[in-house]
């Protein structure tokens, strides 16, 4: 093989380096991959499919953009998730479903025709259907999301027996609103969403914890809407017009966020001058979506790329070696600041 000659090395390394990367050493595979890559060469898939009983597939859904601006986020996750996967010598299978169920039917379907290695599973969320289902089976994934407790207090008894990895959202807006505590703000807004979604109550329980901390009171300060921009806006001036002395909201999106910016007077994106507070409010989003960097808004930025990468790394492992113990990783955003703050 032309591949193992060019590279100096076996053509067994040259085999593992294309259909088990997870045996060989890191310096080796990125040696050989660029030796295939600079030959032209091209594995036969159905063969190699055929010989190591893999696809080398990754599966995961993609879901609607939403407004354009939080939707930014999962592209952001499965761009990092495809070039991540690359490396390992595995492609990306992308998919649509509605709920659990139709991604349950979904996963049947996939497993006939395609045969994918593993899954990435997003968007948890309370009585997950999917984890369950595919622990029954053995198919291999990891959760991009943590497992979430019923709102009841009731834990996901699948949990624990899963890998998975996320952000932890709550850090993410307590720092934010640390940030605003140490710039002289006392009385701290917050616009999340209605209660019962975990990742929107856990952004919530970051703002209030913070507030705890300093012994300040967050009752009355918080508003729960369907994430977007007029539903941001709509909560901002709620919040502004209550008399409470609000100078600073906290919001659980970009989305949010930039809809609080619009609702604050001239001096945030042409607001209402006529609303309390105008112009005078520092606003901090979540997400650091390219709309927040093109209009100076600070935002809590999750490390996406990292994230997908760790999926990967846990899915190769789990994939080359002997059933693991689940690993559950929780990843720390940071602040970026911009005018808005």
């Amino acid at each position: 093989m032309d591949v193992a000659r060019v590279a100096g090395v076996s053509r067994q390394t040259v085999s593992n380096t294309l259909n088990s990367p997870e045996v060989v050493r890191e310096e080796t595979r990125r040696h050989v991959l660029e030796v295939v890559e600079r030959l032209g060469y091209r594995a036969n898939q159905a063969a190699r499919q055929m010989r190591t009983g893999r696809s080398r597939l990754i599966a995961i859904r993609i879901d609607p953009g939403g407004d354009g601006i939080s939707g930014t986020v999962m592209d952001a996750f499965l761009h990092g998730l495809t070039e991540s996967a690359a490396r390992a010598g595995y492609r990306v299978l992308l998919y649509t479903a509605a709920d659990d169920r139709g991604e349950i039917a979904t996963f049947e379907d996939l497993l006939g025709s395609y045969e994918p290695d593993a899954f990435v599973l997003t968007a948890t969320h309370h009585g997950d259907l999917r984890t369950a289902w595919l622990l029954e089976r053995g198919l291999p994934f990891v959760a991009f999301g943590r497992p979430w407790s019923d709102p009841d207090g009731t834990s996901d008894p699948d949990g624990a027996r899963h890998s998975w990895v996320d952000v932890d959202g709550a850090a993410g807006t307590a720092a934010a609103t640390r940030h605003l505590l140490a710039a002289g703000h006392r009385r701290i807004g917050f616009i999340g969403w209605p209660a019962g979604s975990g990742v929107g109550d856990d952004r919530r329980a970051g703002w209030a914890r913070a507030l705890a901390e300093r012994g300040l009171p967050g009752e009355g300060l918080s508003r729960a809407v369907e994430d977007g921009v007029d539903s941001g806006a709509a909560a901002a001036r709620d919040l502004l017009a209550t008399g409470a002395g609000v100078t600073a909201l906290v919001c659980a999106s970009d989305s949010l966020a930039l809809g609080a910016l619009g609702a604050d007077g001239p001096g945030h994106l042409g607001g209402d001058p006529g609303v309390a507070g105008a112009g005078r409010t520092a606003v901090i989003g979540f997400d650091d979506t390219p709309v927040a960097r093109a209009v100076g808004l600070t935002s809590v930025r999750q490390p996406l790329a990292e994230a997908a990468g760790v999926c990967v790394d846990l899915l190769t492992r789990t994939l080359g070696q002997a059933p693991r113990p689940a690993e559950h990783v929780l990843l720390e955003p940071t602040l970026t600041l911009r005018r808005s703050a």
